[in-house]
């Protein structure tokens, strides 16, 4: 997983661009499909998996090595993809609601 997180923070990169924030409650509004006030995994899911998707070019579900920012790496499905997202979700959801508020996605990735 080490040597994959390199390859997943370059893939975020579209992402930041096309969706900049300038803070937490920006985040929050954007992922917050339904406008509860908060984040449920399946808005947090999709909302990271941006950049993935806008990668894979003949979606297939799979970003193959010439897909991969410079190149380099492992392929990775759309569901690995995911499954990793997901336990970053689960770490941050401090309270253990099934939910991001604020000040939990504010917090710092576990």
């Amino acid at each position: 997983m080490t040597r994959s997180l390199p390859a997943l923070v370059l893939l975020a990169l579209p992402l930041l661009a096309v969706a900049q924030v300038n803070g937490t409650s920006d985040y929050l509004q954007r992922m917050d499909a339904d406008r509860d006030g908060r984040v449920s995994q399946v808005e947090f899911l999709d909302w990271m998996s941006y950049a993935f998707d806008a990668r894979d070019r003949n979606q297939d579900g799979v970003l193959s090595v010439d897909e991969l920012p410079g190149g380099k790496g492992a392929a990775i499905t759309r569901a690995t993809h995911r499954e990793r997202l997901a336990a970053t979700f689960r770490k941050q959801d401090q309270n253990g609601d099934g939910f991001l508020d604020a000040r939990e996605l504010a917090a710092p990735p576990q």
